[in-house]
C-alpha cells in the first residue's frame, strides 16, 4: 500500500481503539444484549429504568444502552409484544459499566395463534408509497461483499462489472442505468466523496442498511434522478462501537474496514470510518485470441490479466453533539479517498493496455445539522454543506502495443487515442442541501427542500504547452415541495410533489482562429411533479402506486467531457421520464415464521436519452448526445421467509422489456422509421433472478458463539450485444446464460465480538460476462476476520 493511505489508515486505527479503550473510565453505562429462548437476537424491545425517564430500544442485534449520571440500586424492566416482561436490579458503583443481558420467553397464554409482531425500520421503509427496497446488511456483516455485490441481489436492481476490483460498472434499476441512477450516504450524494469512490470499493461493513427507490425518489433526497436512487445508510446510533475487519483472497486481494464511534462523559461523539482495498485482479481470461507463430494462424489461449492492479483508500472523521437544546445532530466532518488503477481494457476485451494508468484524489469538508421542533412544535430542519475537491490523473504515454500473452511491439502511438497525452481533471466543488418539514397534524405534513450544486471543471494536458486551460462551470439548484396527508387512521397515504429544476451552464468557446475566446452562458429550467399512494387494506396487507415526471440534468462529464477520449458538448439536454409504478405487498408472523412477499409492475417512458457516441470528425473519440426515446416495461417479485434465527430464504426475479421507441431519426419527424424502431436495448439484460439461503445454528463451537451457512444463486438470461435488426439471427453477438453461485461459512464467539469466515465465489467456475461481454473472475476463495465491540 502507498505509505501516506497507510498511515491514515494508521491514525483512525489508533483513534478508535484509543476510544474503546476509554469507554469504561468516562461514564457510567448499563448495556447488554436481549435475546429469545432459542438465543436470536431481540430487536425493538423497551427498556426502562424504572421509577425514571430513562430508556432504551435495542438495535437490531438485540443491543442496548443505558446512561445513568449517579451511583445507586437500579431496577430495569424489559418488555415487547408476545414476550413475558421481564426485571432485574442491578447495584451501580461509581466508574464502573455494567452489562446486563436478558432472555425472554415467549408469552404464549396471551397470544393468539396469529402474533403481530412491531415492524422494525426496514420494515416501515417497504410499506412507505414510495417503490422502494431495504436492505438490511446484517446477514453479509462477515462476508467480504461491497455494496454492489449486495445490491445485485435486489429484485430489479443489475449491477454489470467490466471485470475484477474497481472495474467499472454499469448499475441499472427497472432498466433504466448510468447516471441516471444517483448513489447517496446518508441522504448526501456519494460522489461529494470523489470520483474514487463507488459502490464496488465500499465495503459492506459501513452500512447499516441501503434504501434502493425505484423511479420515483422522496423530494426530502433533493435529487435529480431519473430511474432511481440507493441510500446508503450508516449506523445513527448513539452508542459506542468498534468494527474492524481485514480479508483475503484470489488474485492477491485484501480488504481491511475499520468503522468506529466514540462518545465522551460530557456528550462529544467522535466518528471515524476508513477502508483499504488492493487486488492483483490477475484471473484467468479464458480462449483468448494470439497469433501463434508456430502454427501461423490465431488461436484461442487462457492468459493471466498481467496489468490491473487497483489499489484504494478512503478515511473520514466526524466531530460533534447530539441532543443539545441547540441542536438534536451537528455535525463537522474531514475525509479523504484515493486510488491507483492500471488500465488493462477497454470495452473490447480484444484490445490490450499495458502501461496506461489513472491515479485519483479527492478531499471533503462538511457540516451538517439537524433540529426538531425549531421555532415551533413540528418545524423540523436538516442542513447539510461541503466544499469537496476531485481530481484525477490519466497517463498514457507507452509507445508500445501489447498482447495478451504479455509480449509487445514498438510503435510511435500512445495506446488509447494514438497521441501520448498525461490528462489531468480537477473539479473543485461546492454543495448545500436545505430541508425543512413541518407536521400540521396527524393528518397533514409539508416539506420543503433545497439543493445547491456548484462544480467548476479544470482539464489539461501535461505534454501540450501552448495549451489554454479555460474551466468550464456547471451549477444546479433544485427545488422540491411535497405535501404528505394521512387519512382512515393511516390507511391511506398520499404524497404530492413537484420539483423545479435549474442548470447554468459556463463555459469559453474558441471563436478564432487566432486564439480568441468568447463566454458562453446558459441557463435551464425544467419542471417536475408525481403522486404516491399507499393503502392498507390489512396492517400487513397493502396495495400503492406512484407516478413522477422527472428530469436528470446533465452531469460535468457528459457537458465537458473527460480531457482525453470525451470531448464537450454544450448544447446537451437533460434527459425526462414519465414513470409510474404499481404494486402490492403482504407480510405475516405466526410463531418464529415471518414471510414477506412483494411484486410490482412498472413503466418508464425516457426522452432525450443522453448516450455517447464516436465523434464526426474524428473515430478516435466520443461526445455525448441526446439521441433516442426508451420505453421500459415489466414486473418483479420479490419473497422473503425466515423462521426465527434459524432458516432465511429470499427469491426474486425480474423481467424487463426495454425497447428503442425513437421512431425517426433524432432531428427528423418523418421519413422511414429507423431499422431498430422497438427493438429491445442491445447489451442489457432483461430476465434475471436471484435466490439467497442460510441456516445458522447457536453455541455449536462453544457458548456464545453461532455458525452460519450462506448459499447463493444468480441467474441472468442471454440477451443481445448489439441491435437485433442488424445482421442474421445465427451470426448476431450475444451474451450467453449465466449461472453464478456463491457459498460461505462464518462463525461467531462472545456474542458476535469475534468472526471468522470463508468464502467461495462462482465455486463451479462458470465463465462470467458481463457489460460488453467482458469477462469477469471465476472461482475464487477468500478468509475474513472481523471484531465487533461495543
Amino acid at each position: 500500500m502507498y505509505p501516506g493511505r497507510f498511515l491514515l489508515t494508521l491514525f483512525f486505527t489508533g483513534l478508535v481503539v484509543a476510544g474503546s479503550a476509554a469507554w469504561s473510565q468516562t461514564s457510567i453505562t448499563i448495556s447488554g444484549t436481549i435475546q429469545s429462548e432459542d438465543g436470536g437476537s431481540l430487536p425493538g424491545v423497551n427498556v426502562i429504568i424504572k421509577g425514571t425517564s430513562i430508556g432504551s430500544v435495542t438495535d437490531v442485534e438485540g443491543f442496548y444502552k443505558l446512561n445513568v449520571s449517579k451511583t445507586g440500586t437500579y431496577t430495569l424492566t424489559v418488555s415487547s409484544v408476545g414476550q413475558i416482561t421481564q426485571t432485574k436490579t442491578v447495584n451501580i458503583r461509581k466508574g464502573q459499566g455494567h452489562t446486563i443481558d436478558f432472555l425472554l420467553k415467549s408469552d404464549t397464554q396471551n397470544m393468539d395463534e396469529l402474533t403481530v409482531h412491531g415492524k422494525n425500520e426496514t420494515q416501515e421503509i417497504k410499506e412507505q408509497a414510495f417503490t422502494v427496497n431495504a436492505i438490511e446488511t446484517k446477514r453479509f456483516a462477515n462476508t467480504t461483499a461491497d455494496l454492489n455485490q449486495v445490491l445485485n441481489k435486489t429484485a430489479g436492481v443489475r449491477v454489470r462489472e467490466e471485470g475484477g476490483m474497481g472495474s467499472d460498472f454499469n448499475f441499472s434499476i427497472n432498466g433504466l442505468s448510468g447516471k441516471a441512477v444517483k448513489f447517496f450516504i446518508d441522504g448526501v450524494p456519494l460522489e461529494l466523496m470523489g470520483s474514487t469512490m463507488s459502490l464496488n470499493n465500499i465495503p459492506v461493513n459501513l452500512a447499516e442498511r441501503m434504501e434502493v427507490y425505484k423511479g420515483v425518489v422522496p423530494v426530502s433526497l433533493g435529487s435529480d434522478a431519473l430511474g432511481g436512487a440507493v441510500n446508503i445508510v450508516t449506523n445513527q446510533n448513539v452508542n459506542n462501537y468498534l468494527d474492524a475487519s481485514y480479508s483475503v483472497g484470489s488474485f492477491n486481494t485484501h480488504r481491511l474496514a475499520l468503522n468506529g464511534q466514540y462518545s465522551t462523559a460530557n456528550g462529544l461523539i467522535i466518528k471515524a470510518s476508513a477502508f483499504a482495498n488492493y487486488s492483483d485482479n490477475n484471473y484467468i481470461m479464458r480462449g483468448m485470441e494470439i497469433w501463434d507463430e508456430a502454427q501461423y494462424k490465431y488461436v484461442n489461449k487462457d492468459f493471466r490479466r498481467f496489468h490491473d492492479q487497483y489499489q484504494s483508500a478512503m478515511g473520514q472523521i466526524e466531530l460533534g453533539v447530539v441532543n443539545k437544546k441547540w441542536a438534536d445532530v451537528f455535525f463537522v466532518g474531514l475525509s479523504y479517498s484515493g486510488t491507483e488503477q492500471d488500465i488493462q481494457t477497454g470495452t473490447r476485451q480484444d484490445v490490450v493496455y499495458g502501461a496506461v494508468t489513472k491515479n485519483g484524489h479527492a478531499y471533503n469538508a462538511s457540516a451538517r445539522y439537524r433540529k426538531d421542533n425549531l421555532f415551533v412544535k413540528g418545524l423540523n430542519a436538516n442542513v447539510f454543506a461541503s466544499r469537496s475537491v476531485d481530481n484525477y490523473v490519466v497517463t498514457d504515454t507507452s509507445s508500445y502495443k501489447y498482447y495478451w500473452d504479455g509480449s509487445r511491439v514498438k510503435t510511435s502511438l500512445a495506446e488509447i487515442n494514438g497521441s501520448k497525452a498525461v490528462t489531468n481533471i480537477n473539479r473543485p466543488r461546492t454543495f448545500v442541501r436545505a430541508n425543512l418539514g413541518y407536521t400540521l397534524s396527524k393528518i397533514h405534513s409539508f416539506n420543503l427542500n433545497y439543493t445547491f450544486d456548484h462544480l467548476k471543471n479544470e482539464s489539461y494536458d501535461e505534454l501540450i504547452t501552448d495549451r489554454a486551460d479555460i474551466p468550464g462551470i456547471l451549477a444546479k439548484n433544485i427545488v422540491g415541495g411535497a405535501y404528505q396527508q394521512n387519512l382512515l387512521n393511516d390507511r391511506l397515504t398520499n404524497t404530492l410533489f413537484g420539483k423545479l429544476y435549474n442548470i447554468n451552464i459556463q463555459q469559453s468557446r474558441l471563436v478564432t482562429a487566432s486564439g480568441e475566446y468568447s463566454k458562453a452562458n446558459d441557463s435551464q429550467t425544467y419542471t417536475g411533479y408525481g403522486i404516491a399512494s399507499r393503502f392498507r387494506i390489512l396492517p400487513d396487507l397493502g396495495v400503492k402506486a406512484s407516478f413522477e415526471k422527472a428530469y436528470r440534468l446533465q452531469e460535468v462529464g457528459e457537458m465537458f467531457g473527460n480531457g482525453y477520449t470525451v470531448i464537450a458538448n454544450l448544447d446537451l439536454k437533460p434527459e425526462s421520464s414519465q414513470n409510474l409504478n404499481i404494486g402490492a405487498y403482504y407480510g405475516i408472523t405466526i410463531d418464529k415464521h415471518k414471510l414477506f412477499v412483494e411484486g410490482s409492475w412498472f413503466y418508464r417512458n425516457a426522452n432525450d436519452f443522453i448516450y455517447a457516441v464516436v465523434y464526426k470528425s474524428n473515430a478516435s473519440v466520443s461526445r455525448y448526445e441526446n439521441t433516442s426515446k426508451v420505453k421500459v416495461t415489466g414486473l418483479e417479485g420479490d419473497l422473503k421467509y425466515n423462521y426465527g434465527d434459524l432458516l432465511y430464504f429470499n427469491a426474486n426475479v425480474s423481467y424487463q422489456n426495454a425497447i428503442n421507441n425513437t421512431k425517426y431519426p433524432v432531428g427528423t419527424t418523418s421519413g422511414t422509421p429507423e431499422a431498430t424502431y422497438l427493438n429491445k436495448i442491445p447489451n442489457q439484460p432483461w430476465l434475471f433472478a436471484n435466490g439467497d439461503f442460510s441456516i445458522g445454528k447457536n453455541n455449536i463451537l462453544g457458548k456464545a458463539s453461532r455458525m452460519q451457512l450462506n448459499l447463493s444463486t444468480q441467474y441472468v438470461h442471454w440477451f443481445y450485444l448489439t441491435w437485433e435488426a442488424y445482421g442474421n439471427k445465427a451470426g448476431k453477438s450475444t451474451i450467453p446464460d449465466q449461472y453464478i453461485h456463491n457459498a460461505s461459512v462464518s462463525n461467531s464467539w462472545n456474542n458476535g465480538r469475534y468472526n471468522v469466515s470463508i468464502e467461495c465465489r462462482n465455486f463451479t467456475n462458470n465463465l462470467a460476462f458481463d457489460n460488453f461481454r467482458l469477462q469477469k473472475p471465476g472461482r475464487a476463495f477468500s478468509v475474513k476476520l472481523r471484531y465487533f465491540l461495543r
